[in-house]
């Protein structure tokens, strides 16, 4: 046989695989057929030129394929010419693609004045547009997402049938005689005037509010120069001081404003697009980051986002403006009330929104799925998620072995969903918070659409410890309704296991768990432990010495209640009235002191993060907090501007045979009055580091695999996790972390689902 049937696995189905195929057979003289199947694509080829095929099928795959793996065996081949077959029956194992950054043959297309598309917002291809929030089910093809409502006309058709054509089963191609329309409506919902995207950009120019929809939801737009438009979207969306995204046109716009450099300019320039954090520059946005050292920076991903821009240059022809820098920097957040889901729908905007926005771009294709950006941090070890959605959902995360399908409902805050199938496991969007019904609403639909997308039922439902928890009583929920049985998992087990799963350990792993708080088995808030991992089961070897909590969840909004009581705890209450006075001379200790000596609503924490908190208040960064963690970053921002320190030797001890951290002495040195704030946060950063390593590398029997694990939302702490690895790899310790999921509360999920799938297999 001289021929060979090439068996490709992946993400190659409905980004323009087969036409390349296709493409590339015919231009090496090849003979044979494509077609898709139950696991792929499959193409059988025969001709002399079979080796150059194989070589080029992986190097040149289309902008959206992931191959995964390419089987190649002899097959006879016969017959004339290159042909793409009917698909072939079988259960369907792949996977519908993530939604992606419009492609640079589409913006040329959007910006030919001699193109049917000139300037038409949904323009798209099998190399661009909407995946993920479009579809409804599989398989994926156009009468199964938002666009089965626009049937293609003459033209369009013909290029959806053409293999030659970029165009070729590009389920979501349409054109201005086919497809979407864009509307602009003032805030009482009537339709203005004019061309919807050059009103828009004058409303925004003028300082006003718009909200626009996006692939996965809407956005609240407003010009990121103008101080008083940021003050009244942060007054309106009631968002005190976190952070703002900007986009803007390209790299060299960004200038001054952010150090963009190689890694962080891929990123943006990426298929996904994320929002990627970096480094502020000189140049600071009054309102858009207050506080924090990073900026989060975008660029547009859709041909809607784009003709702003356009519009803005004063729509030029072809794509050399593309290059040059615009004046136009637009904060892009999520559109949303205080605290609740993402708005998706015309309808919904103009109710849900109402206040808020000043005017709405809206079109007519529906979005089947919320799905928010996704914002991501560069590193020298590579991309680390800080919210994994737009872009990379629902792209898997492959796993090392198979087992039965787990579904996995996540934490409280930072919520998402997994779906284990196979050997791959899907992590949903961010779901976010589920403190309101609209967000447990949102959580519903989230895992109905992955279970839809996946077609698949679940053998395990798996969910956190905590009873109370929204996605705890779905997951019991579901388990009723699938007839399957209901998992509890530990919080911060599965913060390790979830790194356990991506890089595929299959032994002993030590880790270090670091966050705000998590339910441990024994009914405690636990936050800073050091646990062993041994397939289903997981130890306490160590914690952080307790601080308690007093006022109970109060404390965790209020750093300085967090100080005082390190202070009182850890024997320098002599102290403390004098710190007060001068750092916080409008807070009253007295109440807390009361408490704290009677033992009265102070329960214990051993979390990372309330230290954090006490390190951040003595210092006088932030007594209060407007949203969660914001204490931490603002430290983390500032030993990032000081740069990096000599560890106190003397700032922690490691107590009961290395079962117990305390930081107390480090605090003591905080307060010491030499070290002004950015001085005492590297202090902070570099001690932490020190001491966690030391306690680390003290596990009795030492770290199994020269390994240790990192996870929990102090983990997306830069600094911290750059000083831990510097004092870890001398020793010849690997650093194992969190790389395709977050790993905050959105990669729980994922931790759930492993350790579930591990308990399964010892019944």
């Amino acid at each position: 046989m001289t021929g060979r049937l090439f068996r490709i696995r992946g993400l190659v189905q409905g980004v323009g695989f087969r036409p390349f195929v296709w493409r590339l057979a015919n231009e090496l003289g090849l003979t044979g057929w494509v077609r898709n199947d139950g696991a792929g694509v499959v193409a059988a080829v025969g001709g002399e030129n079979w080796q150059e095929f194989a070589r080029r099928l992986q190097r040149e795959a289309p902008r959206l394929a992931r191959i995964d793996a390419i089987d190649c065996t002899p097959a006879e081949v016969s017959g004339e010419g290159f042909v793409i077959l009917a698909s072939a029956s079988g259960e369907v194992a792949t996977a519908i693609g993530p939604d992606a950054a419009i492609c640079p043959a589409c913006i040329a297309d959007l910006c030919d004045p001699a193109n049917r598309r000139w300037r038409y917002a949904f323009t798209t291809c099998t190399h661009c547009g909407p995946r993920y929030t479009v579809s409804r089910q599989i398989p994926y093809d156009r009468a199964s997402t938002s666009l089965a409502g626009f049937p293609l006309c003459t033209p369009c058709a013909v290029e959806y049938s053409a293999p030659a054509d970029r165009r070729f089963h590009a389920e979501t191609t349409c054109c201005p005689a086919c497809g979407p329309q864009l509307s602009l409506l003032d805030e009482a919902g009537q339709a203005l005037a004019g061309d919807p995207i050059a009103q828009a950009l004058r409303l925004l120019r003028d300082g006003r509010i718009v909200a626009i929809k996006g692939l996965g939801g809407f956005h609240l737009a407003c010009d990121a120069r103008h101080a008083a438009a940021v003050a009244g979207l942060r007054e309106r969306k009631q968002r005190e001081a976190k952070p703002f995204a900007v986009m803007g046109l390209n790299v060299a716009s960004l200038s001054g404003l952010a150090r963009i450099g190689k890694a962080e300019s891929a990123l943006l320039h990426s298929v996904a697009a994320p929002v990627v954090l970096c480094p502020k520059g000189e140049v600071e946005l009054p309102g858009i980051a207050p506080g924090l050292a990073w900026l989060g920076a975008m660029l547009p991903a859709t041909p809607l986002h784009l003709l702003l821009w356009h519009e803005a240059a004063g729509r030029p022809a072809g794509t050399d403006w593309l290059k040059q820098p615009s004046d136009l920097l637009l904060v892009m957040t999520s559109a949303n009330p205080h605290g609740e889901p993402l708005v998706i729908a015309n309808d919904e905007a103009l109710v849900r929104l109402a206040g808020i926005a000043d005017a709405f771009l809206l079109h007519d294709r529906d979005i089947v799925i919320r799905c928010d950006d996704s914002v991501v941090r560069a590193t020298p070890q590579g991309p680390a998620f800080i919210r994994r959605a737009r872009g990379y959902v629902p792209v898997p995360v492959a796993l090392a072995e198979d087992g039965p399908t787990v579904l996995a409902l996540g934490g409280y805050l930072k919520n998402t969903v997994c779906v284990m199938k196979g050997r791959e496991a899907f992590l949903s969007q961010h779901v976010g918070g589920l403190d309101n019904a609209a967000a447990i609403g949102f959580l519903e639909e989230t895992v109905e659409h992955l279970l839809a997308i996946l077609d698949v039922k679940p053998e395990i439902v798996a969910h956190d410890l905590h009873p109370d928890f929204p996605s705890t009583h779905l997951a019991v929920h579901l388990a009723e309704r699938f007839h399957v049985p209901a998992q509890a998992v530990g919080h911060h087990a599965a913060h390790l296991a979830a790194i356990a799963a991506e890089h595929g350990v299959d032994a002993p792993l030590v880790g270090l768990a670091l966050d705000g708080v998590g339910l441990g088995p024994d009914g405690g808030a636990w936050g800073g432990e050091l646990l062993r991992l041994d397939g289903a089961d997981c130890a306490r070897l160590g914690h952080l010495r307790p601080l308690r909590l007093p006022g109970g969840d109060r404390a965790a909004r209020e750093p300085w209640r967090m100080a005082v009581a390190a202070l009182h705890d850890g024997g320098l209450g002599e102290r403390l009235a004098d710190w007060l006075g001068r750092t916080w001379p409008g807070r009253d200790a007295g109440p807390l002191l009361t408490l704290l000596a009677r033992d009265l609503r102070c329960p214990p924490t051993t979390s990372l993060g309330r230290w954090f908190d006490a390190a951040a208040a003595l210092l006088g960064v932030r007594d209060v907090m407007a949203f969660e963690g914001q204490a931490a970053m603002e430290l983390e921002g500032l030993a990032t501007r000081h740069g990096p320190l000599t560890p106190l030797a003397s700032g922690y001890v490691v107590r009961a045979g290395g079962r117990e951290l305390d930081l107390s002495p480090l605090l003591a040195a905080l307060l010491d009055g030499r070290h002004d704030a950015a001085h005492g946060a590297a202090l902070f950063h570099a001690t932490l580091a020190a001491g966690l390593a030391d306690w680390a590398l003290a596990v009795p029997g030492g770290l199994p695999g020269g390994r240790l694990a990192v996870g929990g939302g102090c983990a997306m702490n830069a600094v911290l996790m750059a000083a831990l690895r510097a004092r870890l790899e001398p020793a010849g310790i690997t650093l194992l972390e969190a790389r395709q999921a977050p790993p905050n509360d959105g990669g729980l999920a994922l931790g759930q689902a492993w350790l579930a799938r591990r308990a399964s297999q010892l019944v």
